[in-house]
């Protein structure tokens, strides 16, 4: 695992409260959406090999720096494009403490919603692979049904499903019969 566990913070942690497990997206998400931005960025960069072969006339000044000018925009927004995935990707986060849940999703470059749920509420997880690659890959969707406001948390594509849930059905279970146990399940 990436983090060290123990020396994570995160905002409004409670003073003896434990981070267990830090879900991020599986890595198979962000790199579909990156083949994509590769393929506009090859259309990109043959487009401007190809159109003076194809079309002459765009050799002299006006036209080539009109061209030139029209490219590098259509690059910029395939890069800004690629720049709002990965922010996507890397602070889209789940945080599975010894008493909570936390949901930290990332909506572009300026909005940020921070959501958790208290393992009372949890009332049922489902684990969802759904495909061949995911099968093989090894990754899914997780959705805890809840008795609170929030009434369903999805972890979105993460890697391991079946273990997340079950490490939230035993935290929940745990929770249920005795609150200050939870934190020393694992």
């Amino acid at each position: 695992m990436p983090y060290a566990i123990s020396e994570c913070r995160f905002p409004d942690q409670h003073k003896n409260e434990e981070v267990l497990h830090i879900i991020h997206r599986h890595w198979f998400n962000i790199l579909s959406h990156f083949f994509i931005i590769l393929i506009f960025s090859f259309l990109l960069i043959a487009s401007l090999l190809a159109f003076p072969i194809l079309f002459p006339e765009m050799l002299n000044a006006t036209n080539a720096r009109l061209f030139l000018f029209v490219e590098n925009t259509f690059f910029i927004f395939v890069w800004l494009f690629g720049f709002l995935i990965w922010i996507d990707y890397y602070f889209d986060v789940w945080i599975i403490t010894n008493e909570r849940i936390v949901n930290i999703e990332q909506k572009g470059l300026f909005v940020r919603h921070i959501s958790e749920l208290n393992f009372l509420n949890v009332q049922d997880v489902t684990a969802t692979v759904e495909g061949l690659l995911p099968t093989v890959l090894n990754y899914g969707d997780v959705s805890v049904q809840t008795a609170g406001a929030e009434n369903r948390f999805l972890f979105r594509q993460v890697s391991d499903p079946y273990q997340i849930k079950d490490l939230v059905m035993k935290l929940a279970q745990n929770a249920n019969q005795d609150p200050r146990k939870s934190s020393n399940l694992l």
